[in-house]
């Protein structure tokens, strides 16, 4: 697997299981078949599992490059240089640089930045380059949230904007970036299989690869390619979809020998929104709501809790689930 993942990265290719959607006709005003064409892809990956990658995204290729070539600069940096970086304690999430707990299942560090300007960011003074770059992808990657959000919504078949008009606060989106610590012997979990609790994620990941998705109970790795963003939609657009659109499920695994670096960007809900599926995909259509209603911070919170106090079995984990009606 390990020879198939390098040699995917050397040639530029991607896992065909894991369809790659070009947004230059959204960037078009008169392409209304590419559109249309993109939106088919994207609407059948959603509705199986969650998870596609996109090109030509608007974001540029040698931003996202630097970003990574950056932050493997500053986790290289002795652990008190890092730490000077620490999140303050009012933060609603660890802002600034962290580890993951001693007991923790995942084993990385990270960086973590709410939108420019966010008085709770953290930012490292070195490389010097680094905050402004930082800054520069989230601006970048807010603008892909819309747009993708906004694809989403059409896809769905939800009236024009509505997803945006229901979504419009970003001051709660933030971006992580991530350092995998090399596997051991023993383990190589970076991050345990989740799906994200968010709206629509994207992710851009160096060479090392190790992200996997979920697809009818097997493991497809992500092959690495530049300039591509990996999407995956996640718990909020499930439960307004009642679950025509699928959240991902997917984790890290640690490469052996080498550290793996990537960023996430969560393109995030307003705390104080109810969740609950839509009338569109409820009584509408005469099916019922397969999720309860609920405050997003307050799953938001058990999640958190998660990661701070993680259960002796993972089974035991807050998901979406806990909001699932059973019959």
């Amino acid at each position: 697997m390990e020879d198939f993942k390098r040699v995917g990265t050397e040639l530029g290719m991607v896992n065909p299981l894991i369809p790659t959607v070009d947004l230059s006709p959204f960037f078009r005003e008169d392409d209304e078949d590419g559109k249309r064409k993109a939106m088919e892809v994207i609407t059948n990956a959603c509705s199986e599992y969650g998870f596609f990658q996109i090109v030509n995204h608007g974001v540029p290729i040698n931003l996202l490059q630097r970003a990574l070539e950056l932050s493997k600069i500053f986790f290289g940096y002795p652990a008190e240089e890092k730490l000077k970086s620490s999140p303050a304690s009012d933060a609603p999430l660890p802002t600034g640089y962290n580890t993951q707990p001693q007991h923790s299942p995942d084993k990385n560090e990270y960086l973590l930045m709410f939108p420019p300007g966010s008085s709770f960011n953290v930012f490292p003074d070195n490389p010097s380059e680094f905050k402004q770059i930082l800054e520069d992808v989230f601006s970048n990657l807010t603008k892909t949230g819309v747009l993708v959000e906004s694809i989403v919504n059409q896809c769905l078949g939800l009236p024009t904007n509505f997803l945006k008009e229901f979504n419009h606060d970003r001051s709660w989106d933030f971006m992580v970036a991530l350092r995998y610590f090399p596997a051991t012997h023993t383990e190589n979990n970076g991050l345990t299989e989740h799906e994200d609790s968010n709206c629509i994620s994207f992710v851009f990941q160096d060479e090392a690869g190790g992200l996997e998705v979920c697809k009818d109970g097997e493991w497809i790795p992500v092959i690495p390619a530049k300039g591509t963003l990996v999407v995956n939609i996640s718990d909020v657009i499930q439960v307004l979809s009642n679950n025509k659109f699928k959240s991902a499920t997917h984790r890290v695994v640690r490469p052996k020998g080498r550290s793996r670096h990537s960023f996430a960007f969560f393109y995030n809900l307003q705390g104080e929104k109810w969740v609950e599926p839509l009338p569109q995909f409820t009584k509408d259509i005469g099916e019922p709501p397969k999720y309860r209603g609920f405050q997003y911070s307050e799953y938001l919170q058990l999640r958190l809790r998660n990661k701070t106090h993680p259960p002796s079995r993972p089974e035991d984990e807050i998901r979406i689930t806990h909001y699932k009606i059973t019959t």
